[in-house]
């Protein structure tokens, strides 16, 4: 599904913290594909110490930002076996900054971010319109499947 830029799972919540939102998704994509994903990427939102340790004890490769970086920075080298002693957030950020690691987070430009930029852009839909959580919910549930719909429908037309 990544090469359509399919939606397999989504949610909208009102709380900050994506970090405690990650299970959920998580085992929303495993029921949607009847299988845990290899791995994972995602933004720093949802990095937590918590989320790797869970995610590798479900057998999914995590691969979470642990922040921002700034333009033009590029991340330190990576040589050599990981000293002794690395909290979880300083692992993640050394898994990040290495060749594979780089490679496997890259990815979300070309599958996830771009679903925002259609959504936002293409569509024309920088806001919703309806009122209050559950209909607020169910709005973005219709934003996701129309998107899932059109790529699915372009995908077998051509």
């Amino acid at each position: 599904m990544a090469a359509l830029q399919v939606i397999v799972a989504q949610a909208l919540t009102n709380q900050p913290p994506d970090a405690e939102h990650l299970p959920a998704l998580v085992d929303r994509v495993a029921a949607h594909l009847e299988e845990v994903p290899g791995k994972l990427s995602a933004d720093a939102g949802y990095f937590s110490a918590k989320n790797v340790h869970w995610l590798e004890s479900v057998g999914v490769e995590p691969y979470l930002a642990t922040g921002r970086q700034k333009h033009g920075e590029a991340p330190p080298k990576v040589r050599g076996r990981p000293p002794a002693g690395l909290t979880p957030k300083e692992r993640m950020a050394r898994k990040l900054a290495t060749k594979r690691g780089k490679e496997v987070y890259r990815m979300r430009k070309a599958i996830v971010e771009p679903v925002f930029g259609q959504i936002k852009e293409a569509r024309g839909i920088r806001a919703l319109l309806r009122r209050g959580l559950k209909a607020a919910r169910e709005e973005w549930a219709l934003i996701c499947a129309t998107h899932n719909l059109l790529k699915l429908f372009r995908a077998t037309a051509a």
